[in-house]
């Protein structure tokens, strides 16, 4: 077992740096992608922190967004700190610096890491830069991460197109607002995350992954057709044969266990507008955090 975990959090989400004794001071503790399963994994006992993340450069000190947070204790140099609307290999260099700092800090020889959607590839890039560290990352978990595209990617890149929603209004709302979104958040994460681009960067990363076990998680509420296969079934915002890395080469991904949860969706963000319960969110499903904990063989 692993001496700590260390959560990630994914494109355009906000975090603060959190460890087992402080955290947020009002909102939501760890942000609104990883508060249930932080408070679920120190009620188990699990030394646990979060990675601290922003929309762009700098640091995180609150997040007056959307069930967001403030009086962060302890606010962390921007060079630790995850540009969560940036490139993948840049936001790993900041992961990894930010895993070290937490190691020499803690006294941590081995850790285990679980991203949320970018997240996921994230620490991919994060292990890439640690790999000569003597750090061992013992167990990746993904939990809803593109592996193999996400939607928005996808629709910016021609993959898919609003023809193949077959008219399911969801998931016609979802394809409206990609664009608008992308315009706000053009630093590179939305150019990265289409099945075209990754399919070449997980090609770079072969080798990467070789003595790491990785545990891939994909939702998959959005069911109203089946084709095409890099859109259905979709959690809003990656399809569920993405989220589980089904199309991921043995070469890139040699050692994985794959879960699905087909009634859930991507984050708290499509459940509240979706009119679902928050525990239909991957980041905050009980039933998830059962596979995370079997996972780290907690």
């Amino acid at each position: 077992m692993a001496d700590a975990v260390i959560l990630v959090s994914g494109g355009a989400a906000v975090t603060p740096y959190t460890d087992p004794d402080c955290a947020a001071g009002s909102g939501l503790a760890a942000g609104n992608t990883l508060t249930a399963l932080r408070a679920h994994l120190l009620d188990r006992g699990v030394r646990v922190f979060t990675a601290p993340a922003r929309l762009g450069p700098g640091v995180v000190e609150r997040d007056a967004g959307w069930q967001g947070f403030d009086d962060v204790p302890l606010v962390l140099p921007a060079e630790m700190t995850v540009n969560a609307v940036g490139a993948i290999d840049d936001a790993g260099v900041a992961l990894a610096a930010f895993v070290r700092w937490v190691a020499e800090q803690h006294g941590l020889g081995h850790v285990d890491l679980v991203g949320h959607s970018m997240g996921g590839l994230f620490s991919r890039a994060a292990i890439r830069e640690l790999a000569t560290d003597g750090l061992r990352v013992d167990h990746l978990v993904t939990l809803g991460t593109p592996w193999d595209g996400a939607v928005l990617g996808d629709l910016l890149d021609d993959e898919i197109s609003e023809a193949d929603a077959h008219g399911d209004p969801a998931t016609l709302q979802i394809l409206a607002e990609v664009r608008p979104y992308a315009a706000a958040n053009s630093e590179g994460a939305a150019a990265e995350v289409s099945r075209r681009f990754l399919r070449g960067w997980n090609e770079r990363q072969t080798g990467v992954l070789d003595d790491v076990p990785v545990t891939a998680v994909g939702a998959g509420y959005f069911a109203a057709a089946t084709e095409p296969s890099q859109l259905w079934p979709h959690d809003g915002l990656v399809s569920l044969r993405s989220g589980r890395a089904d199309d991921v080469p043995a070469a890139v991904l040699p050692r994985v266990e794959r879960h699905s949860f087909p009634d859930d969706v991507h984050s708290i963000f499509f459940a509240d507008a979706f009119g679902l319960p928050w525990e239909r969110a991957l980041t905050w499903d009980p039933r998830v955090f059962a596979v995370v904990d079997e996972a780290l063989r907690m």
